[in-house]
């Protein structure tokens, strides 16, 4: 409720202070001057005053009654009926409760005043603060069958009458309990999309199977690739060669598409994919079929390649023969998960597991030197990415002699992606791995490498390479099967 006084003291506005009732104006008359005193002779001046006296006394008291008393009977007489709401409304809401009027009224309108809220919801909710704190800092002993839901939750509650503190353990635990439910959803959902993507081999796919289909039956599909006027031009270094290694023709096709879209000169552009024996039919019909003109495509299987004989890559054959390592990529990768893993570090591990590790296709790209002879630089891409920018400019770095040139992914805002150092990767419980590197130095991102082959040959990276190999592979996997 508002209450106005006109400057002039001429009028009254009463008015709701939510707008619902309306205003009340009232008119008070303008106050009348005092009346003058009245003329007395010099000779009965006395007398005079003593009667005069009564008189202006009277005159007085019935201006007191207009200009004062009766505009304030008229002000009470409205401001009353929302006196007496105001004292009503919260008797009313009270109920049976022992609450005077005033008192009603003071808890209602008095916060408002105050600035602050009720003194009865406060106190109840520190109150929760407090038990919540007490209960949050104990250990769950309760054995009780917890709800699954919160509706049995609230079913239990009225049910079995609790008490706060009863209320805030009850709450603790069925929390608990439903935060342990959705983390094991999520560990099982990241190991049911493992088991999804890599238990139905890529080579009897629905696509893959079309494809060899179609390269069976169709000579287009078959045709050679690229063609033979355009052969030279595999082994022509000042046009731009990328490689790619892979079994997912869709994911091939991505990468190879996206590149040559990106580039500036598509012309100059020359793909050297290489797949497996199950998988080249299927390849092969994708991109004789689906031309990326005017860019090059040339596809090969590893069977192909002459250089890559038993003799040249005895370790990769003896990692595939290693019962170890096969039950380790191929066994129950399930027993990797255990309920106090984060998901994302469940993905890892699963990740880490996958077969692809053994295929030789993963381990091709320390052979580049020798696959390609008369290549001298070449850009090396994983089949999981897509190409957004033009990569022409990757050959216009300066390895300055090293051979190969990638991005950092130790710096950067991303903590899980851009964060992987040496101990990522390298197993520092090798006494000679803990020798020889240091676990703090930054790796580099496996999807886009720029190799400067004339560089790799001076090198003996490959004999390297093989002793490592060796090493690591003896040293785990005797450690699991003796596990």
């Amino acid at each position: 409720m508002q209450l106005r006084i006109s400057p002039s003291m001429r009028s009254i506005t009463i008015s709701s202070s939510n707008g619902v009732v309306d205003s009340m104006k009232v008119r008070v008359a303008p106050q009348p001057p005092p009346p003058p005193p009245p003329l007395a002779l010099p000779g009965a001046a006395a007398g005079r005053r003593g009667g005069g006296g009564g008189g202006g006394g009277g005159g007085t008291a019935a201006w007191y009654l207009r200009a004062v008393a009766f505009p304030a009977v008229v002000a009470l007489g409205c401001l009353l009926p929302f006196a007496f709401i105001l004292l009503a409304v919260p008797a009313l809401e009270a109920g049976g409760s022992k609450c005077s009027s005033i008192d009603c009224l003071g808890r209602r309108i008095g916060p408002s005043f105050l600035g602050r809220q009720g003194g009865d919801s406060t106190r109840l909710v520190q109150d929760l603060y407090r038990i919540f704190d007490q209960v949050n800092n104990e250990e769950s002993t309760s054995d009780k069958k917890l709800p699954e839901s919160f509706r049995e939750f609230l079913l239990e509650i009225k049910d079995n009458h609790y008490d706060a503190r009863t209320f805030a353990v009850r709450l603790k635990a069925t929390m608990k309990s439903m935060d342990k439910e959705i983390k094991r959803s999520r560990l099982a959902e990241q190991l049911y999309k493992h088991y999804a993507s890599t238990a139905i081999p890529k080579g009897i796919h629905c696509l893959s199977l079309r494809l060899t289909d179609e390269y069976s039956s169709n000579a287009h599909a078959r045709k050679q690739l690229p063609p033979p006027e355009l052969l030279p031009l595999l082994s022509d270094n000042s046009f731009q060669h990328y490689i790619l290694a892979s079994d997912n023709i869709l994911a091939a096709s991505v990468v190879v598409s996206s590149t040559v879209r990106a580039s500036s000169v598509p012309e100059k552009v020359v793909f050297h994919v290489i797949t497996d024996k199950k998988t080249y039919p299927g390849m092969h019909s994708w991109f004789a079929l689906n031309s990326v003109s005017p860019a090059i495509v040339e596809v090969k299987g590893v069977h192909q390649f002459d250089w890559l004989t038993r003799e040249n890559v005895p370790v990769l054959e003896a990692i595939e023969n290693h019962r170890g390592v096969r039950n380790h990529y191929h066994g129950d990768h399930g027993t990797v998960s255990s309920a106090s893993d984060n998901p994302r570090v469940l993905a890892s591990k699963l990740q880490a597991r996958s077969p692809k590790y053994i295929s030789l296709l993963n381990h091709l790209r320390i052979y580049l030197p020798e696959l390609f002879p008369s290549l001298n630089k070449v850009v090396f891409l994983d089949d999981d990415i897509v190409v957004q920018r033009d990569l022409s400019p990757l050959w216009e770095i300066d390895l300055e002699g090293k051979v190969n040139g990638a991005v950092e992914t130790c710096r950067g805002e991303d903590n899980w992606v851009m964060s992987k150092r040496f101990r990522t990767y390298f197993n520092f419980s090798h006494p000679v791995i803990e020798r020889s590197l240091d676990p703090e130095e930054c790796a580099w991102a496996y999807g886009m490498n720029v190799f400067d082959l004339e560089a790799w040959r001076k090198t003996n990276i490959r004999d390297t390479y093989h002793f490592w190999l060796k090493e690591v592979t003896h040293f785990i996997f005797t450690r699991i099967s003796y596990a």
